[in-house]
């Protein structure tokens, strides 16, 4: 009675002295749960491992010989399971999920709310996004309602349903904690950041609006304890179902590439481009005879649109590139030297996931050594670079972070030409000297800063 009496005068209160009163209440899920529920699946799968002669371990596997030798009992096969989420989205038995929950599965169950089991197959699978669709043998079955995740909202609430730890259709709830995310190794996804609960066996469930609409699928979190820490992401149903469509009709996906290398702009770089503001995607590399390379880009171009789409940040480049269809012509407007200018290129096939990591690897390593050992981050010089600076080969040094570059004076503009009296012609080239060079020891570096070189001897790091 006292409580409600005080409630009661709060509202006086407020109405009496002009105070604002918050009437409204916390949202109900339970019609949503009881409607999405049932197109919401539990996903269990089983990998066999196969051992070799005899032992649970694969060969070159330190313990193999030991097995191999005392202990040839050992079963040649064991198994090793998981759980996962996924839902309905086609009433003829269509399955969206997330790639790493079917990963390497010899045999996947899919598990209803009505507690019906049915074995699944793969049509296919993307890594890149971490979507796959799965199928099962079923008619008549309850799908989820399909939403536009470009109309959610940061601090608007959202619902995930899904078997975390194995617990069947456990509903969470949270709101966006933000849009557009994008995650190391993960440039073709723009992810929902949301507070939800989300913990293993969470992954490859539906993330819900408030109008009972999937707006995404829940893919990863980041934690220290491998929990929920209130950080978790999830792909725009928009991407998956972009994908889904491309492995329903020919069991993989296939993206488009114009061949650079891109740094996010900076306000420090756009005032020295002559840019008003920090927009677009800054162009560090061509590769050599690329679709870029051949329709004239150049390093130091900035991209403001591609094919008519803004490119407000380096991040999106490579979304908007990837899901233009290969072999298309389009135009790309870009700022060149104080003017846009507009070229148009003919967008190629990326290559298949080994090939691309590793390109990509090797570059990655390469700056990795570079930063490790001399505190400097390169980039190669273009061709119109080299003619304006009249010279053969080099590297521009892009910015000191530290280390023996800035005990030995090197600044952001310098170019490096020479190490000892071997000409620098590539980035891969000038790390793998620096390879040879034992550490701790000092190399001479000709340096060009304006219309002068000189030599300039550097440490590497012994660390």
């Amino acid at each position: 009675m006292l409580k409600k009496l005080f409630i009661y005068s709060v509202v006086v209160a407020g109405i009496m002295f002009g105070a604002p009163v918050l009437a409204k209440e916390l949202p109900d899920f339970t019609e949503l749960v009881e409607k999405q529920g049932p197109a919401v699946v539990n996903i269990s799968t089983t990998q066999i491992i196969r051992g070799a002669q005899g032992t649970p371990f694969a060969e070159g596997d330190p313990y193999y010989e030991f097995f191999r030798r005392f202990a040839p009992q050992v079963p040649r096969e064991r198994e090793s399971q998981s759980l996962g989420s996924g839902f309905i989205f086609s009433a003829d038995g269509y399955i969206m999920t997330n790639a790493h929950v079917v990963d390497s599965a010899d045999k996947i169950t899919v598990r209803l709310t009505d507690k019906r089991e049915f074995s699944a197959k793969v049509i296919g699978a993307d890594k890149r996004t971490d979507v796959a669709l799965l199928k099962i043998e079923a008619t008549g079955l309850p799908t989820v309602n399909v939403g536009n995740p470009d109309k959610l909202k940061v601090g608007e609430w959202v619902v995930a349903i899904g078997s975390p730890f194995g617990f069947d259709s456990s509903v969470a709830a949270g709101i966006v904690s933000a849009k557009g995310r994008s995650l190391p190794q993960d440039s073709f996804v723009p992810y929902i950041q949301t507070d939800v609960a989300i913990n293993p066996g969470n992954s490859g469930g539906p993330l819900f609006n408030m109008n009972g609409e999937v707006v995404g699928i829940n893919s990863q979190i980041y934690t220290r304890s491998g929990g929920s820490m209130g950080l978790s992401f999830a792909i725009p149903i928009d991407v998956a179902t972009q994908v889904t469509e491309q492995l329903r009709s020919t069991g993989k996906v296939t993206r488009g590439r114009i061949g650079v290398m891109i740094q996010e702009l900076t306000r420090e770089l756009a005032e020295s481009f002559g840019l008003s503001k920090p927009a677009g995607a800054l162009i560090s590399n061509v590769e050599k005879n690329g679709p870029a390379d051949k329709a004239g880009i150049e390093a130091s171009d900035v991209i403001l649109k591609f094919d008519g789409k803004p490119v407000n940040s380096s991040s999106e480049l490579p979304r908007i590139v990837a899901a233009t269809k290969p072999g298309s012509k389009v135009v790309v407007e870009l700022w060149r030297k104080g003017s846009t200018k507009q070229i148009t290129v003919e967008v190629a096939e990326m290559p298949e996931d080994g090939k691309l990591a590793r390109s990509a690897k090797k570059l990655a390593d390469d700056v990795a050594g570079l930063i490790a050992r001399l505190g400097i981050v390169v980039s190669e010089l273009d061709k119109e670079q080299l003619q304006e600076l009249e010279i053969s080969g080099g590297l521009l040094v892009e910015e000191v972070r530290g280390g023996a570059a800035r005990s030995a004076g090197l600044q952001h503009g310098d170019v490096l030409l020479a190490i000892g009296n071997t000409s620098i012609r590539s980035l891969g080239q000038f790390n793998e000297i620096l390879k040879q060079i034992p550490k701790g020891r000092n190399v001479a570096l000709l340096v060009r800063r304006g219309e002068a070189a000189s030599y300039v001897a550097i440490k590497l790091d012994e660390k």
